[in-house]
């Protein structure tokens, strides 16, 4: 059973109390993996590769998305001139005197620091949409997740996985691509 990055979202919307409330939980049952997996030894089957490799997929499309997001918010920036304002902010961020060089204004200063900001965020809420992809029973879940994870020290496991990855990549490129073409 595979879920759309759509459907998700929307499903997403609705478990959002339920997301921070078994958070914590989360980390709690990691701290348990080792020994429930020395519990139990059952192979995994192919429907629990099948769905870990969609919560990978779907981690990885997120932070796709969110790549994708964070180029437009600094090439769609008038401030930014295409990304070469950018660049030269990059450069002197942090260092007075490099800025004052630089002659960058209070409104460059400003939008530059909502793209720090929006970086700074990536990684936590990339964790939170995988948490939640991992903590959802109808998605994966908590011991499917660590009976998988566990699995994959198997390389036969890993490489099922990576392929699985893989293909529903391919296949998300070519219906993007698909899509812009109908365009």
């Amino acid at each position: 059973m595979s879920i759309s990055l759509k459907a998700y979202r929307k499903l997403n919307s609705e478990k959002i109390m339920k997301k921070v409330l078994l958070f914590g939980a989360f980390f709690a049952f990691l701290g348990l993996t080792g020994f429930a997996q020395e519990a139990s030894e059952e192979p995994v089957t192919d429907e629990e590769i099948e769905k870990f490799a969609n919560v990978e997929f779907l981690t990885a499309q997120f932070v796709n998305d969110k790549t994708e997001e964070l180029k437009n918010m600094i090439s769609g920036n008038e401030i930014f001139q295409g990304g070469a304002r950018y660049n030269e902010i990059k450069a002197a961020w942090g260092d007075d005197t490099k800025m004052a060089e630089a002659e960058v204004t209070e409104e460059e200063k400003a939008a530059f620091q909502e793209v720090i900001d929006f970086m700074g965020s990536l990684q936590e809420s990339a964790k939170e949409f995988k948490t939640g992809l991992i903590m959802d029973d109808e998605v994966l879940g908590v011991s499917t997740y660590n009976k998988v994870n566990g699995a994959k020290s198997d390389p036969a496991v890993k490489e099922k996985i990576d392929s699985i990855v893989e293909a529903k990549k391919a296949e998300a490129a070519a219906a993007k691509e698909a899509e812009e073409d109908g365009k």
